[in-house]
């Protein structure tokens, strides 16, 4: 039990009565409330949102755990696997740099359509990693859960958040967005995934949000979004939300004229 205060206290200061379960309210609007607080003084309008595993090395990390797994004889098999997968962190970092070298010549004052990941590693580093290269600001949307504790670098200090509700973390996912890039993940990825086209195919979220399957290869084993029009269980134009591909210069160019098309003269968040 929390210790009792000697003498009266203000609510506001009262840590038992915060982490109870009857300021559960307070809470929740603090994580809409403090994010908001930064994102005005820093002024970002809008973002480019990454999603992906946090699994996934970079080529370098994953070609000295081949060398290691050849040396000590390892699993080879997994260690083969990580190096390819290696693709989309190179691609999600090369991306990542060019969205902010384009966003930084368009404004000086506000800063428009910033690199925003989940903050962890593996894609999120990335992207988050491509950014810094580029000397931009970047988001980090991190996420209270039991998993081993990691460090991602990248993320700019003064937009590096951290979430209790997942709720709320995706609120701000995608209420910024105004366009999301979605590389090879597991069940959080396909999570946040299903969320955004569930949202615009509902017309829940109305505002014009371009996104990428980025890994047709990997997309088409894992998920196969064409079976689902053949059971009837879209419709045709709902696998037209996504667009798929696997070459960073045709992603790369779909958003930017995307973005040209609909959203560079409407800065701001919005749903």
């Amino acid at each position: 039990m929390p210790e009792r205060p000697k003498g009266p206290i203000q609510a506001y200061r009262n840590l038992g009565f915060l982490n109870s379960k009857n300021a559960r309210e307070l809470r929740i609007l603090a994580e809409y409330l403090e994010p908001k607080s930064r994102f005005d003084h820093h002024k970002v309008d809008d973002t480019i949102v990454f999603m992906g595993s946090a699994r996934l090395k970079s080529r370098e990390a994953a070609e000295e755990a081949l060398r290691v797994a050849q040396d000590a004889g390892g699993d080879l098999e997994q260690a083969r696997m990580a190096l390819k997968m290696s693709a989309y962190y190179e691609a999600a970092r090369e991306l990542a740099f060019r969205f902010t070298k384009w966003s930084k010549a368009l404004d000086n004052q506000e800063r428009r359509f910033v690199v925003c990941t989940g903050g962890g590693p593996g894609i999120m580093e990335a992207a988050n990693r491509g950014a810094a290269e580029a000397q931009g600001v970047n988001v980090g949307l991190t996420i209270s859960i039991p998993n081993e504790e990691f460090d991602n670098p990248y993320v700019t200090r003064e937009l590096a958040f951290h979430f209790h509700y997942f709720f709320m973390r995706k609120f701000w996912f995608a209420y910024l967005a105004k366009a999301v890039l979605v590389f090879p993940g597991g069940y959080g990825t396909m999570d946040e995934l299903f969320e955004l086209l569930t949202l615009v195919q509902t017309r829940k979220m109305r505002k014009p949000l371009p996104m990428v399957l980025f890994g047709t290869e990997y997309w088409r084993h894992v998920v196969d979004f064409d079976a689902l029009v053949r059971h009837g269980m879209i419709g045709a134009t709902d696998v037209e939300l996504m667009y798929r591909t696997d070459s960073v210069d045709d992603a790369y160019d779909w958003i930017v004229l995307r973005l040209a098309e609909h959203a560079l003269a409407k800065p701001g968040p919005t749903l």
